[in-house]
């Protein structure tokens, strides 16, 4: 379920409703199964904290008897075994709850080291179209916030969650075993920290949920900034840019605040309560003791676990918050983790083959529910031949690219190579078979090397020696100071664009693919770098298939064939001579784009 939450020129925000019953039960026994390898620690660790609550409750019994028996009584040995027992059980008491603290928060550790992997594994699975709707900030958020969320409830939380649970029953029970008269008198407390009790669990589930979302908002906005930086200072937009991050700051502010009143409103209540609870057992147990009904003794250990009654309600009500933290942070990591991957392999997938011809047949194609951008695109690509995709900005000729490597799925249709469907293909034979070289290289922090075996992780030093020697960069690249060794920091900004382009390619020599889909890999280069690039490129692109989608006209006419997309249409199909005699749609852009070459020469 989902509401509209503040909104702007930026965009919307939009905010989980507080978790259901139904929701909450069905996390945590998704939650129970996910933690099935680590159930026998869990039992054990169980073990240990009611070992810790019984030590506890024995206490106020002790009191009792050391005042009954020892001091009422005068008898100074039994008042001197109740001390020594008390120290013993205080002590045990201690030992068991360092020890169920160590085992929790290292079962709650592995399980969050394994839900961080799984999360990472399935995002890095997840199609395009998943990361073209989500904000990359929000993705961010679940690997860390929501992460960490959890981290403080499995490290102490928990442990505390259980045993004051156990102690408020134990005492509950205590309570009336040792004077049922006095335990019916603390009941006038009872609906006030009731009521008050379930309004807090409805508000501060909402709270929480609402802080977890515009936490994610809020590292959005960071992440968009920093990475747009360069734009953002070209424009001269800092001053819009940090009044768009306060926004979300200040969103972020509000919502902690709003935590914050909920809990003033209510901690106030269950402590005044267990005062006047107090005052009560004070009053009426004076009374009883002076017609005999009771104890001195029963009256202090009533209190005591009166203070055990009402203690653990506080430290549950503030372990709440953390529990509805962790369980929202849960329910959204959950959530993604339920995202079907668009793009997935099939039941009974087979290989596809070393080497066949491409078939685009009668394939159309939209994104989400949007109409479509491609309709009925019929081509086939022989092997070892070269097609040049052209058109104009947004006709579809990016999106056919993608539809061939398998980026997406069509609507309608099928893309074929070596007459198996891509869909029916195994998905390590597919990026074997097609590698994208886009129009940047993408580089990761680490080493050169590193950044070229990212095609293939089993690839040795001297499989991506020969990869940068077959489009002959090794030579370059040996100039740096550490060689192929030569760290690229973050996004390769120690390299040129064009040594990050050079990189991107022996990316694709060392995969060794039958085809090859280039996003023109020399447009946005300076003339230095666009040589190199290019000599690398025709090494790189000999004997095998190749799809080019074109933005430079001069590009195209190089190729075997050119496919004119207009409109998400076929519009033409031919070698480069052949359409522009047919004076059709290609020669006119031909014409413009040799306009534009002599105006920008002139």
């Amino acid at each position: 379920m989902k509401r509209g939450g503040g909104g702007g020129p930026w965009g919307q925000t939009v905010v989980d409703e507080p978790l259901t019953r139904g929701e909450a039960e069905r996390v945590m026994r998704r939650l129970w199964r996910m933690l099935r390898p680590w159930r026998r620690r869990i039992f054990g660790a169980t073990l240990l904290i009611v070992g810790q609550t019984v030590c506890l409750l024995a206490g106020p019994a002790l009191v009792k008897h050391g005042i009954d028996a020892g001091i009422d009584k005068g008898d100074a040995g039994e008042l001197n075994l109740s001390a020594g027992l008390y120290l013993v059980v205080a002590f045990v008491a201690l030992l068991f709850g360092r020890w169920a603290i160590r085992v929790v928060a290292g079962i709650g550790e592995s399980f969050l080291r394994e839900l961080r992997v799984r999360v990472f594994h399935h995002l890095v699975s997840l199609g395009l179209d998943f990361f073209e709707r989500e904000k990359a900030g929000r993705l961010v958020a679940r690997m860390t916030s929501d992460v960490d969320a959890m981290q403080e409830l499995v490290q102490t939380g928990l442990t505390m969650f259980v045993q004051n649970i156990l102690v408020f029953i134990g005492a509950l029970a205590a309570i009336f075993i040792i004077s049922w008269q006095l335990a019916l008198f603390t009941f006038l407390v009872v609906p006030p920290v009731f009521f008050i009790s379930r309004w807090f669990r409805r508000e501060s589930n909402r709270a929480y949920l609402e802080v977890r979302e515009r936490i994610g908002t809020n590292l959005a906005t960071l992440q968009e900034g920093l990475a747009g930086v360069r734009v953002v200072q070209a424009f001269g937009r800092e001053r819009a840019f940090t009044r768009r991050f306060r926004e979300t700051n200040d969103a972020l502010y509000d919502a902690n605040l709003e935590t914050v009143r909920i809990a003033t409103r209510y901690f106030p209540v269950v402590e005044y309560s267990g005062v006047l609870g107090t005052a009560i057992i004070v009053g009426v147990g004076a009374w009883f003791v002076d017609d005999d009904v009771i104890t001195i003794g029963t009256v202090v250990s009533f209190m005591l676990y009166l203070q055990n009654l009402f203690e653990p309600v506080q430290q549950l009500s503030q372990l709440y918050n953390v529990l509805q933290s962790a369980a929202a942070a849960l329910h959204k990591l959950f959530g993604l983790l339920d995202t079907r991957a668009t793009i997935n392999e099939r039941p009974g997938a087979v290989d596809l083959p070393v080497t066949g011809a491409l078939e685009v047949d009668d394939v159309s194609f939209g994104y989400g529910e949007a109409p479509d951008v491609l309709h009925s695109v019929l081509l086939t690509v022989a092997p070892g031949e070269r097609v040049a995709l052209v058109g104009p900005t947004g006709a579809g000729k990016s999106t056919l690219a993608k539809l061939i490597a398998r980026f997406y799925d069509p609507r309608n249709g099928e893309v074929r190579y070596g007459g198996v469907s891509l869909r029916g293909a195994t998905m390590r034979s597919l990026r074997e078979r097609i590698v994208v070289v886009p129009q940047e290289g993408y580089l990761f922090s680490g080493t050169i090397r590193d950044n070229v075996r990212v095609a293939r992780a089993d690839a040795s030093d001297a499989d991506i020696d020969a990869a940068l020697d077959a489009l002959g960069v090794r030579d370059r690249f040996l100039l740096l100071p550490e060689g192929l060794d030569t760290e690229v920091r973050e996004r390769g900004s120690r390299l040129s664009a064009g040594e990050r382009q050079l990189v991107s390619l022996a990316r694709a020599a060392l995969a060794d693919p039958a085809v090859l889909i280039l996003d023109e890999a020399t447009s946005n280069l300076d003339p230095g770098t666009e040589n190199a690039v290019e000599r690398a490129l025709e090494a790189l692109t000999a004997e095998r298939t190749v799809i080019v989608v074109a933005h430079r006209l001069s590009t195209a006419a190089r190729a075997d064939r050119i496919a004119v997309i207009d409109h998400g249409n076929l519009a033409e199909l031919g070698t480069h001579d052949e359409l522009l005699a047919g004076e059709g749609r290609y020669a006119s852009l031909w014409a413009s784009w040799n306009a534009a070459q002599s105006t920008r020469a002139s």
